[in-house]
């Protein structure tokens, strides 16, 4: 099961990251407008995306691997609240107020799976 596992959070982080190069304009609407550097925040953040989605795809995580990928969905988890919070559209598509409060809960079940691989 834990292959499995990393080998879906390998494909969703690795695409993931080309989409932050393929829509960086939708990517960076979504980071908190307070924050500065938006389009380098998103082009840092798929860079890392890539990176832990290969690193994911082709071997076990090392204690190491783990930890840096919770510290990332905990860093990025602000520009889901904002997403939330201002009922923004996900890949375009407007979702109900809902859903977008319920991928919050998702972040938490991501970082509790990363840990067990």
């Amino acid at each position: 099961m834990n292959k499995i596992a990393r080998v879906v959070f390998g494909i969703v982080f690795s695409v993931a990251g080309v989409l932050h190069f393929k829509d960086e304009q939708k990517f960076r609407a979504i980071v908190p407008s307070y924050l500065p550097f938006r389009k380098a925040a998103v082009l840092i953040t798929g860079v890392f995306e890539v990176i832990f989605g290969l690193l994911l795809l082709t071997r076990k995580p090392s204690p190491c691997l783990k930890k840096s990928i919770i510290a990332f969905l905990w860093a990025v988890f602000p520009a889901n609240i904002y997403m939330a919070r201002n009922n923004m559209p996900l890949g375009g598509k407007e979702l109900p107020k809902w859903a977008l409060y319920g991928r919050l809960p998702l972040q938490f079940v991501m970082i509790k799976m990363i840990s067990k691989l």
